[in-house]
């Protein structure tokens, strides 16, 4: 009997990286503010032309995965200044 496990990897890496994007924001948006959604955009540009080039699908997959989870947190360091506004978050003091 064959399995092909490569579903449970893509699962597992997306999760993976979906769960690494959280501190990310969250810390981006503590050191750097709002600034920060920059980087993400680059990040995701260059995650969207990797998964287009790269010839191995399971790792295309990954990069798109990564690319549009860079995307989705440009939106979140957005949300993260009004959830810190809210009191939800700790603001980093200015020295």
């Amino acid at each position: 009997m064959d399995f092909n496990y490569a579903g449970l990897l893509i699962g597992l890496a997306t999760f993976l990286i979906i769960g690494l994007f959280h501190p990310l924001v969250i810390k981006g948006e503590y050191y750097f503010g709002v600034k920060c959604w920059w980087a993400f955009l680059i990040c995701g540009i260059i995650g969207t032309v990797l998964s287009i080039v790269v010839t191995n699908q399971i790792i295309s997959i990954l990069l798109g995965v990564f690319a549009f989870s860079c995307f989705w947190s440009i939106k979140e360091v957005f949300d993260q200044r009004k959830r810190v506004e809210k009191g939800w978050f700790p603001k980093r003091e200015k020295k």
